[in-house]
């Protein structure tokens, strides 16, 4: 069994309960790329097991901190945990969706396993999670209280290439179509498995859907960014009297159109094929106002370098968002970029509102639905902000 020895930096950073540790602060050992292995501070005291990279600035992922090497029980005994904390949340609806497994949020470092309906699709974005794939999967089947028709690999992600790994997009068990029907309660839709965005889908803003679809009753709604249009659509389906869509994608729009029709609002629901930043401000200009403005962009900054750039933009968006605004109007608006804290975050909306020259009131910032644990010890995980605004 491999070991790695930590620097002085490296085990004072360990025994912060932060997971991670940087290739910079090893000062020796070798391992297999994804292997499981001892890790230890430089006077050989045990700090924990970890999974290893051989090619990430991140080279050790701690799973756990005891003496004794994980066995199949350990691991059984994570994804038993992961998947009770969605039963107990409501989220494990057979024909409902979820995420089942949150990577390292879960102690499962770089495995994303998503759910639409008895389908699985996966992510690994770590060299262990590639790994460990096979074995997870076996492990999920045994968890779930019900039983799984196909298992999707989606792990494509621009990550994979920081562990040296190639996209891997492919069907590992049963078959499925390339849409598959998800039911959320009142609401039903579509989700791309092979060509939709992450998994197919963005399931953390779930729970944040239902919380903008209050008050929209009788309510002009404006949904920017709007993917596959469930914001909007949550809004129809609350009684709005009409929801215009904003949408650059032509795949996402028709998907769109398609879950209005499901969801029988397609006589309220409009899409507007167009660059939103450019669509806002146009609207904005021209006067135009309604009384619920969604805006859910794209993560602006994807490292810290980026956070100016994603100021302007961000401050820029939701200026014109508040300016969509009627007076007593709603403002609902998002970043997914977890380099922008929440209290940089809050600094933007303030700026976009004195530059807006209305008032705003914040009624609420919240995060990810609770199927996208925050761990408190890794505040990557804490990633999504979403404010809730009234404007005066």
């Amino acid at each position: 069994m491999a070991k790695m020895i930590l620097s002085g930096k490296g085990r004072r950073w360990a025994l912060t309960g932060h997971p991670w540790v940087y290739a910079d602060d090893v000062a020796e050992g070798k391992a297999q790329p994804g292997e499981l292995i001892s890790v230890a501070g430089p006077n050989n005291d045990h700090l924990g097991w970890a999974l290893f990279s051989t090619s990430s600035r991140i080279a050790l992922r701690f799973v756990t901190r005891a003496e004794e090497q994980p066995n199949r029980e350990f691991w059984l005994g994570l994804v038993q945990r992961a998947i009770k904390v969605r039963a107990d949340a409501g989220f494990l609806d057979p024909e409902g969706a979820c995420r089942l497994l949150s990577g390292d949020a879960d102690g499962l470092p770089g495995f994303v396993a998503d759910r639409y309906g008895t389908v699985l699709v996966l992510q690994c974005g770590t060299q262990g999670a590639d790994r460990m794939r096979d074995f997870l999967i076996e492990l999920v089947r045994e968890a779930l209280p019900f039983p799984l028709t196909a298992v999707v690999d989606r792990s494509d992600t621009s990550v994979r290439r920081f562990e040296n790994l190639e996209s891997n997009v492919e069907t590992l068990d049963g078959t499925v179509d390339e849409a598959v029907l998800v039911r959320d309660g009142d609401l039903q839709y579509e989700v791309d498995i092979f060509q939709g965005h992450k998994t197919g889908h963005y399931l953390d803003q779930a729970t944040n859907r239902i919380r903008a679809a209050r008050g929209a009753e009788g309510k002009r709604v404006l949904d920017a960014f709007s993917y596959d249009g469930l914001f909007g659509i949550r809004a129809a389906l609350a009684g709005a009297e009409s929801v215009l869509c904003l949408e650059q994608n032509e795949a996402s729009g028709q998907r769109l159109l398609r879950n209005a029709e499901l969801n029988g609002v397609a006589d309220r629901v409009t899409v507007e094929k167009t660059n939103c930043m450019k669509a806002l401000r146009a609207k904005a200009e021209e006067g135009d106002r309604y009384g619920l403005v969604i805006i859910d962009p794209p993560a602006f900054a994807r490292n810290r370098r980026e956070i100016e750039g994603a100021e302007r933009g961000y401050v820029e968006l939701n200026r014109r968002g508040v300016a969509l605004c009627e007076p007593g109007g709603r403002l609902v608006t998002a970043s997914c970029s977890y380099n922008v804290r929440p209290e940089d975050f809050a600094d933007f909306l303030t700026k976009a509102i004195n530059l807006s020259g209305r008032e705003a009131w914040l009624e609420e910032l919240t995060g990810s639905s609770l199927d996208h644990p925050h761990r408190i010890t890794l505040p990557e995980t804490q990633y999504l902000k979403c404010a809730f605004l009234r404007v005066g």
